[in-house]
């Protein structure tokens, strides 16, 4: 069976990181066919729309999309619905793209270049699991207007709405709860339920759900001190799972106890595990085209989409083994280097990976 894949690498370092990601795809002899198309600050330069139809289009037909990453400063001026980052949060809807995996392992070889000190960090194997299409980032009624009463009438404010549904929360709790079943079998679910009614209600349904899972351990931490307990002993977590914009601010703060952003993938996945799979890190205007990027979390978000999209484990385990293999050679690339490795570019890295791979 012949998987498409949608490769949109986007702006800044996209093109260089994921162009290393599509040679060690082709480099495994499955049956793939990988179609490219622009999407971003360069879909909008040529298309003068972030995602154009045709890229939407392509993204629908594909069995799983290699994403780059999107955005650079002088967008900024756009009006929000042009501007790069709309891209990915339209596919993310299109796509109905809810479930976003992004595990933080700390490999043994970079436990030096962790934040925090080794005996802390070594051994770090976390899955944060964050809702993706609900939220604060989705909710409606959301703007500015004038305050019609109270203390500041007259003045302007802006406003955004926190919400979920019940199906929208039941939906990820399971994927957190599975996901847990095939790990150590704890779960811990971070909300605010002690200030926002979203928050309680998302406690309430967590603890129904896991009702049907007796066998995953099921914990409670509220966002502020999960934000801490993470650099203070972030091994005491296995799996968690929460909302968007707590996901989003966790699991940015869980890839520095990694050494670096650039050695994190993440995988964003719909009911029928379509998936969207990029690195966590951003698009880097200021060192793109320099060939100094660090490949690796492209290369390892290429592995999540072999698992969790192809169903092609085999495949997966070989990529990151390979990963594995060019860190134990002590080939590092400019963000996770230190005295006594060796200093690689972005395809270098690639080279190796590719070298590792046979």
């Amino acid at each position: 069976m012949t998987h498409t894949i949608a490769v949109l690498p986007g702006d800044g370092i996209g093109h260089e990181i994921v162009e290393q990601a599509q040679r060690v795809l082709g480099a495994l002899n499955l049956d793939l066919t990988m179609e490219q198309a622009p999407v971003g600050g360069t879909a909008y330069d040529q298309h003068g729309h972030p995602l154009p139809e045709a890229t939407l289009a392509l993204a629908k037909r594909s069995n799983a999309i290699l994403f780059g990453a999107v955005g650079d400063w002088k967008y900024d001026s756009l009006p929000r619905e042009h501007r790069p980052e709309q891209a990915i949060l339209g596919l993310r809807k299109n796509l109905g793209l809810f479930a976003n995996l992004r595990p933080a392992i700390l490999y043994p070889q970079l436990a030096n270049a962790s934040s925090l000190k080794p005996e802390i960090v070594s051994g770090l194997d976390i899955l944060i699991i964050r809702e993706l299409t609900g939220d604060i980032y989705f909710g409606k009624p959301r703007g500015v207007r004038e305050v019609q009463e109270g203390e500041f009438k007259g003045e302007r404010e802006g406003f955004d709405t926190m919400r979920y549904a019940e199906s929208e929360v039941r939906r990820i709790a399971r994927v957190g709860f599975e996901s847990a079943q095939k790990r150590n079998k704890k779960l811990c679910s971070v909300d605010k339920a002690n200030v926002l009614e979203t928050s309680q209600f998302w406690r309430d349904i967590m603890i129904d759900v896991a009702k049907d899972y007796p066998d995953v351990e099921l914990s409670h931490m509220y966002i502020d001190n999960a934000a801490m307990q993470l650099v203070r002993a972030p091994k005491e977590f296995d799996v968690i799972v929460t909302g968007n914009i707590f996901g989003d601010i966790l699991s940015d703060e869980a890839a520095m106890l990694t050494g670096s952003i650039g050695m994190l993938p993440s995988a964003s996945l719909n009911a029928s595990n379509q998936g969207l799979y990029e690195p966590s890190h951003g698009s880097a205007p200021d060192i793109a085209g320099k060939n100094i990027a660090n490949p690796l979390a492209t290369i390892l978000s290429a592995a999540m989409l072999l698992r969790y999209s192809l169903n092609e484990a085999a495949a997966a385990d070989r990529v990151e083994n390979a990963v594995k293999a060019v860190l134990e050679q002590g080939l590092r690339t400019a963000d996770i280097f230190e005295a006594g490795t060796t200093k690689v570019s972005t395809s270098q890295m690639g080279d190796a990976v590719l070298k590792a791979l046979n």
